[in-house]
């Protein structure tokens, strides 16, 4: 089945009014850090509309033409790069751009009922992050230092209702609702693969030496793209980010600064500004997502 006919099958219908374009508040940026030189983080904010392109009219006034339909989706989508030099950053920018093209060309509808093809859908966005793991890992055989070219990739794909979090590596998503902040995904790292099979005690996670080495990337040795669904509604909050922010930045101070957060764009400066006041140790990206109102 075609990924656009899976995702007809698996939107359903709308519980409420779907946020209007300008009721969305996105806002994303990156930084360098204090320690390196080079940003190897990218990332993407970004909206999927219907579309009409004229290729040829004798229209005098083509701007009264309603060119850019709905909205079908809202992307998310952060990449920490891996790798000395130019690598790492050359992996994550081929990472966002595999992807994004993948997705937004393939979405044609978004208005059939029902989820029987939900399996399938979670199976094609796999598909989508493993051909960005065969797009970085073809780069890295023609390049001298591709050896060490690898990525993380977190991609937070809203279709109103719910959101598809896709996730390889170790950069977050959190859902922020009512008060209360929950990590989406599930760091890929061998620290966390020791905790989850007993071995570390999950306090001593954050502390261990393993705790950035990736064991799932983007052009890595393995990549193992998982993905989960949620339901969002009008005022949660989306946060991605990569691990220059949650390397100083605990999530309980993340939480708080959601609770009193003005827009996307005053939280992701304040959160940037503390990771820097910290140390700054490597590079930060931090995204933010909502559409306004109850």
């Amino acid at each position: 089945m075609a990924f656009a006919d899976l995702l007809t099958a698996v939107i359903g219908a709308e519980p409420g009014q779907k946020p209007r374009d300008d009721e969305l508040d996105l806002f994303g940026l990156t930084h360098p850090g204090k320690v390196r030189r080079e940003n190897q983080d990218h990332f993407l904010v970004c909206t999927v509309h219907q579309q009409v392109v004229i290729h040829g009219t004798s229209l005098p006034d083509t701007d009264r033409l309603p060119l850019r339909g709905e909205r079908l989706a809202t992307i998310l989508l952060v990449a920490d790069g891996v790798g000395g030099g130019q690598a790492g950053r050359k992996a994550s920018q081929l990472a966002v751009e595999t992807i994004t093209r993948y997705v937004s060309s393939t979405m044609r509808c978004f208005h059939a009922s029902g989820r029987s093809a939900e399996k399938e859908f979670h199976e094609a966005l796999r598909a989508a992050a493993l051909e960005a793991h065969a797009t970085v890992r073809a780069e890295a055989a023609r390049r001298p230092e591709g050896k060490r070219m690898a990525t993380t990739l977190t991609l937070a794909l809203a279709v109103w209702p719910r959101m598809y979090v896709l996730q390889v590596g170790d950069s977050r998503c959190y859902f922020y609702w009512d008060g209360v902040l929950r990590q989406v995904t599930r760091d890929q790292t061998i620290a966390q693969n020791l905790a989850d099979k007993g071995v570390l005690p999950p306090e001593r996670v954050a502390a261990s030496p393993m705790s950035h080495v990736l064991s799932s990337a983007i052009g890595g040795g393995e990549a193992t793209p998982e993905v989960t669904r949620l339901d969002i509604r009008r005022g949660c909050v989306v946060v991605l980010c990569s691990d220059g922010l949650t390397k100083h930045v605990a999530d309980a101070e993340i939480s708080e600064r959601l609770r009193v957060m003005e827009s996307s764009e005053q939280l992701c400066r304040t959160l940037l500004d503390l990771a820097l006041e910290r140390g700054g140790s490597d590079n930060i990206t931090v995204l933010a997502g909502r559409a306004r109102g109850s």
